[in-house]
């Protein structure tokens, strides 16, 4: 399963540099020139690791990364910016950064820092399998299969259908949710789950015959 890097640079040249330079060591690359549509990424996207520019339009890189970890981002960030002083470095690993580089950059060397990084941080501490009836998760690949058949799901689906079999001895409610799989009960509404559970049903059972997640009513829903 590739390994899937975001960069938030706002340097088109430069951008498209780093793009090709990890493209070519088979990093799936996703690249941005502001923040715009990242939160959204890192939502659907299960993202390795990502690379964050702190001048960029609208808003200092570091205050971008300390909001994602505040709201429950654990994914590891490495810090490319020209903000190079004592202060400034410091200010990016107390916003949450696990690497610092500062521009001028040597290529070579921003691929031996994502390595070690992604060395630290495999999924493989992550390693099992989770079912429920012919549904197959599997937590290293972070794959799902459905009767033997893999299915295409996001990486909010894939954490969502987690949560439901891990209690699926139990009935989750909405606030229950959003605070464990979205991490944010403030700026969410319950429309939000009921959406996304919805878009999994369809995925998981299209033909509407297995109804492997139920509504309990005045309650949430619950694997059945």
């Amino acid at each position: 399963m590739s390994v899937k890097i975001a960069i938030v640079e706002d340097e088109e040249d430069l951008l498209e540099l780093i793009e090709y330079s990890l493209s070519k060591e088979d990093y799936e690359v996703i690249g941005f020139l502001n923040t715009k549509n990242v939160v959204e990424l890192l939502e659907e996207e299960d993202i390795d690791l990502l690379i964050m520019d702190r001048n960029l339009p609208g808003v200092e890189g570091s205050e971008f990364v300390a909001e994602l970890r505040s709201s429950g981002f654990t994914t590891p960030v490495i810090y490319l910016t020209a903000k190079d002083k004592d202060q400034e470095i410091e200010e990016g690993f107390s916003s949450g950064a696990d690497d610092y580089i500062t521009k001028p950059f040597n290529m070579k060397e921003l691929l031996f820092r994502i390595k070690a990084i992604l060395r630290r941080t495999s999924k493989n501490s992550n390693d099992g399998v989770l079912s429920f009836r012919d549904l197959i998760l599997d937590k290293s690949s972070r794959t799902l299969s459905v009767n033997k058949e893999n299915i295409d799901i996001t990486k909010l689906e894939f954490d969502l259908l987690y949560e439901f079999i891990t209690n699926k001895q139990n009935a989750l409610d909405r606030d229950y949710l959003l605070e464990n799989v979205w991490r944010d009960t403030d700026s969410y509404q319950y429309r939000t789950v009921n959406v996304a559970i919805n878009r999994l049903k369809e995925k998981i059972d299209p033909d509407k015959t297995k109804n492997y997640i139920q509504t309990v009513r005045g309650i949430g829903y619950k694997m059945g």
